[in-house]
């Protein structure tokens, strides 16, 4: 198996990066548009919305995602960064080198597992390590060394009706509130924007709380101290956190009816958060270097991606995964661990 590539960026010049990675990231967008009905056409009509909703909502990377587009010069470029489908289990716990995020991360995308790569990446508060796919400008999994590593998972999405015919009616609803505001940053802008200006735990958790959101989003954030572990339930303009029981999947800790969670698997959305929230924090072996904890339920035909982050000694380990044709999943490239 090849390994995760660890691609060095720090020079800031993302065109020259995807040039050499144009190819890999053509195939991503075929990944997510590709096995969509009438994906060509989505992407046509959904690029200019997406385009307009990014410069109201204030983002300094607007510029980036246009380069990516007149690089790759394929439609869907915007609608890839305005989307926000995915699902994941992930849990901040203490280990003897210090707090750890482990976390995988679901898609239904097939080849999105063997397409990740570790971006290396500097900002003005230092480096950092970025779990990311080309051509892709936000963090959803990172590292920084001395400071915190941080991941996202998809919140649930606002219930409007009861009744499973209107399930679809739902999504299309909670994917237009995300664009019909202003001045309310993509979560996993917000975060890149975290990792390359906050120095500190305590610096990157005031932004993570206080920043308004374009969408409700969960944040988990780990430093480098013992007990430096949080959990971050964000709406758009509203934060709870929690520092204790740090493990969570798609869904509030405090659930309502008028959420419902998001998941990957098998089974009714409640039921499977519950069962993957529960699988990893009764996982007892904190101090392993390897992905034992990566089983079913947490790992399932969707899961593209496991990460294991320390900030205190700079390490992370990554893993790609696809679904191996008998309800779960089967790892695609070599367990590769990185430093800074």
């Amino acid at each position: 198996m090849k390994p995760v590539l660890l691609i060095d960026v720090r020079d800031g010049a993302p065109d020259g990066h995807l040039r050499q990675r144009e190819s890999e990231a053509l195939a991503v967008r075929e990944a997510c548009l590709g096995w969509l009905p009438l994906g060509g056409l989505l992407a046509r009509i959904a690029d200019p919305i997406v385009r307009a909703w990014m410069k109201r909502a204030g983002t300094i990377y607007a510029a980036e995602i246009d380069s990516v587009a007149r690089t790759l010069k394929k439609p869907g470029i915007w609608l890839l960064h305005g989307a926000y489908l995915f699902g994941c289990t992930a849990l901040g716990d203490e280990s003897e080198k210090g707090p750890r995020l482990r976390r995988t991360l679901d898609w239904p995308f097939p080849g999105l597992g063997r397409l990740v790569e570790v971006r290396r990446q500097r900002g003005a508060a230092g480096e950092f390590l970025n779990v990311t796919w080309p051509g892709f400008v936000g963090v959803l999994t990172a590292v920084a060394p001395g400071r915190f590593a941080a991941s996202i998972n998809q919140a649930p999405m606002r219930r409007r009706w009861r009744t499973p015919m209107l399930l679809w009616l739902d999504y299309v609803l909670n994917a237009l509130d995300g664009l019909r505001g202003s001045g309310r940053l993509p979560p996993e802008h917000l975060l890149r924007h975290v990792f390359e200006t906050c120095a500190t735990f305590d610096e990157a958790r005031h932004l993570l709380e206080s920043v308004p959101v374009a969408r409700p989003v969960l944040f988990l954030l780990v430093g480098t101290k013992p007990g430096e572990r949080i959990v971050i339930e964000r709406e758009e303009t509203r934060a709870r956190t929690y520092r204790d029981e740090t493990v969570f999947a798609n869904d509030w800790r405090g659930r309502n009816g008028h959420w419902r969670p998001r998941a990957c698997g098998d089974g009714a959305p409640v039921e499977n958060n519950i069962r993957r929230r529960r699988a990893l924090a009764a996982w007892t072996d904190r101090d392993a270097d390897h992905f034992a904890w990566v089983t079913s339920p947490v790992l399932n035909a969707c899961t593209r991606l496991s990460v294991d982050m320390c900030p205190a000694t700079g390490a992370l380990t990554v893993a790609g995964w696809e679904a191996d044709g008998q309800g779960s999943a089967a790892r695609v490239t070599a367990i590769t661990s990185c430093h800074l």
